[in-house]
């Protein structure tokens, strides 16, 4: 999502060397697995660009029911439209866009169960199985998680978690006993500088809750945070994104170190529920 390029969503600018450089040192690093979406922008076409050639090395993950609307220069909206013609219009630009043959993980782009219900769209993923997609998959959220799970035809899910956002804390691990790979999102919660994104009250939280004092000398806040997202341990694989090599350079450094001891885990959970950020109750 970092090489999407300036109109979606508020994206920085990206030139070409900038997204050649990052994806290559991703998969330097030894990195393989890589998420993307139908409308992220340029993301997809930087890939076919720059890394199709080392198609070998990663699995590839991206979203369909995804369209990108340009009413000028500079603005991009992106809805979503629930029909099997968009999600296999999606399905066959991504495969031209990133010069592949077939998509390792389709996820829907967060639909709603009763539009995902009602448009079929679980036969539209199932019907892209017979040749161009290996797995299938949604990128969800609470309420519509538990009711997805129960129906048990999706590979994976993509879902949102930190130690700032601890909604789904529980269901990860109900996933993950139903044997179903779990792909986090948000697991650094966008970065300490998400300025405009949302990320101020949470921050604070993070202060409230004192995890300034259970950081190691020297780790960063969110090297602290992408431990904690490790330290889960039903959490399968975590996308971080970043356009910045120093970046990805501390985030695995972070990675390395591993999930946090037992104890700073557990006391850190303890503090965050003092201070309201707990996991959503199972019934």
């Amino acid at each position: 999502m970092e090489i999407r390029g300036s109109r979606i969503w508020g994206g920085r600018p990206v030139t070409d060397w900038q997204a050649e450089t990052i994806l290559n040192a991703v998969l330097d690093e030894g990195i393989n697995f890589i998420d993307t979406a139908n409308d992220y922008g340029r993301s997809e076409e930087f890939i076919g660009k720059y890394i199709a050639h080392r198609r070998q090395e990663f699995y590839l993950a991206t979203k369909c029911g995804c369209t990108m609307v340009r009413r000028d220069e500079n603005t991009d909206e992106t809805p979503h439209v629930w029909t099997r013609d968009n999600l296999f219009r999606g399905l066959n630009e991504s495969l031209q866009r990133m010069k592949t043959d077939y998509i390792d993980i389709m996820q829907l782009h967060n639909p709603p169960v009763d539009v995902t219900e009602q448009n079929h769209l679980v036969d539209a993923l199932k019907e892209m199985q017979q040749g161009k997609v290996r797995f299938i998959s949604i990128s969800t959220t609470l309420p519509h998680l538990p009711i997805y799970l129960q129906w048990g035809v999706f590979d994976t899910f993509q879902i949102p978690y930190s130690a700032l956002e601890r909604e789904h804390e529980d269901w990860i691990s109900r996933a993950a006993e139903a044997s179903i790979g779990t792909i986090i999102r948000g697991g650094v919660a966008r970065g300490e500088v998400g300025v405009g994104l949302g990320n101020e009250d949470r921050w604070k939280k993070f202060e409230e809750a004192s995890l300034d004092e259970l950081r190691e000398p020297g780790e960063s806040r969110t090297a602290f945070l992408l431990r904690f997202t490790l330290s889960h341990p039903n959490v399968h694989t975590i996308i971080v994104g970043t356009l910045y090599p120093e970046h990805l350079r501390e985030n695995i450094a972070a990675v390395k170190k591993g999930p946090l001891a037992m104890d700073v885990y557990e006391e850190a959970k303890r503090r965050l529920d003092s201070v309201g950020i707990a996991p959503v109750q199972i019934g």
